[in-house]
This record gives C-alpha cells, sequence and structure tokens, in this order.
C-alpha cells in the first residue's frame, strides 16, 4: 500500500483509504481454492453427489452450518443426506436430527460411541441410492490438540476417498469470528490433518470483525466461501471480500 501511495503520489486522505480497501480485498480473493464446488467461475458440472465434509471445534456453529448449507442445496431444489459422524458429543445426532427434519435434508445416524468412518461409508452408500446432490458430513467438534481425534478425521477421509476416488470435493472449517488468533492456529491443524479447501465465518453477528481470515487468506491461501450471520436456516451467505473490507471501515 506504502508503496503504491508513492508511486501514484497520493497525497489525500481519502485516496489513501481506497487504496488500503483495494489491498486488503486483493488479498482476499487472492486463494483460489482447491475444492471442486464453490470455485469463482464455476466451471465443469458439480459431481452428484457432491460430497462435503465439515471441519471445526466446539462452539463455532459447526452444526447449524451444515443445516444452513442442507437449507440452500434444499431451496435450490437439490436432494440432501446429512451424516451424523460425530458420535463422540452427547446429543449431537439428535440435534442433528432435528435441524435435518427442519431443512428436509435425511440424516443417516448410528448410535452415539459408533465408529464414525462407518457412519459416513454408510451415508454415502444411502447418498448414492436415493440420487442426493450433496452428502454433508458432520464430524466431532474435535480440538486440534487431540492427535487421536485428528487421526480420526484423517480415517474418515480414506473411507471417503476409497469410496469415492474424486472425493471429498470441498473440506469447510468453520471458523468463529471472535476468537481471532486461534482461529489461525485451528486452520494450520486441521490443513495439516485433513486438507481445507473452504472455510467459513460465523458469528459475524456480532461485534466482532473477523479480521483474522487476513491471515488465513494470505498466510495459509485458504478461501472464505461463506458467512454466518444469524442462527436461522437462511442466515449463511457468499463470502464478499468487497462487502467484508467495506464493513471493517463503517
Amino acid at each position: 500500500m506504502r508503496e503504491r501511495v508513492e508511486a501514484e503520489r497520493i497525497k489525500e486522505a481519502d485516496g489513501v483509504r481506497a487504496v488500503l480497501k483495494e489491498t486488503l480485498v486483493a488479498i482476499l480473493n487472492a486463494p483460489q481454492g482447491t475444492g471442486q464446488l464453490w470455485r469463482a467461475g464455476g466451471g465443469d458440472s458439480p459431481p452428484k453427489p457432491a460430497v462435503i465434509l465439515v471441519l471445526g471445534v466446539n462452539g463455532t456453529g459447526k452444526t447449524t452450518t451444515i443445516a444452513k448449507l442442507a437449507h440452500a442445496y434444499r431451496a435450490s431444489g437439490g436432494r440432501v443426506v446429512i451424516a451424523a459422524a460425530d458420535t463422540f458429543r452427547a446429543a449431537a445426532i439428535e440435534q442433528l436430527q432435528q435441524w435435518g427434519e427442519r431443512v428436509g435434508a435425511d440424516v443417516v445416524a448410528h448410535r452415539q460411541g459408533a465408529d464414525p468412518g462407518a457412519v459416513v461409508f454408510d451415508a454415502l452408500v444411502a447418498a448414492e441410492s436415493r440420487h442426493a446432490d450433496a452428502i454433508i458430513i458432520d464430524t466431532a467438534g474435535r480440538l486440534h490438540t487431540k492427535l487421536n481425534l485428528m487421526e480420526e478425521l484423517r480415517k474418515i477421509r480414506r473411507v471417503i476417498e476409497r469410496k469415492e476416488p474424486s472425493a471429498p470435493h470441498e473440506v469447510l472449517l468453520v471458523l468463529d469470528a471472535t476468537i481471532g488468533q486461534n482461529a489461525l492456529l485451528q486452520t494450520e491443524a486441521f490443513t495439516e490433518a485433513v486438507e481445507v479447501t473452504a472455510a467459513c465465518l460465523t458469528k459475524l453477528d456480532g461485534t466482532s470483525k473477523g479480521g483474522i481470515v487476513f491471515a488465513i487468506s494470505d498466510q495459509l491461501g485458504i478461501p472464505m466461501r461463506f458467512v454466518g450471520t444469524g442462527e436461522q436456516p437462511e442466515d449463511l451467505a457468499p463470502f464478499s471480500a468487497e462487502a467484508f473490507v467495506e464493513a471493517l471501515f463503517r
């Protein structure tokens, strides 16, 4: 930004502010992502079913984000299967089943404590037989410091790849906009385990600005794809770098 201001001989504060905004937008728009569903420009027809693996620690709004994604697919006429592979947390399966009924998505679940890989395999088979457009896979809200739980994530990915070698088509990490620098550490750990392809920033309806997204985009090259702005099924929007940066200056 300094180099550009000097080169263009910008003297007014408004001009400098405009350059700053453009610089920030460029940082957020730089990552192209390695996922197959949400890259800019579209491209080929999406795979069917599209396999979306969703990660995140407890409290980020992961379950709600899954419901919102399912709602978005249903609103566009798609059929969705949700895999309740968080068999660790008490009531996680019931919570997801309630959301499934609310948004009109099929939920494949086993009992609490069951093997998450088995849940994922059964859900993939169900999605295929039901001609689903998407399968969204919930995972335990594991702490990124728990090595055994990270290994469980790797196992889930191997199960997916054995059933469908091109999947998962997106690995979506759900991040809480209020936690700051720790979000970068979480993203690094999850990416090392299963290669995160996209991120969703939740709780932007609060007071936090979510500025950690700049470090995630710049240092890790992971694109922001969605923002959550509330608790209702429709409160999920595509991430707009321009709108996000503009909000920072309000």
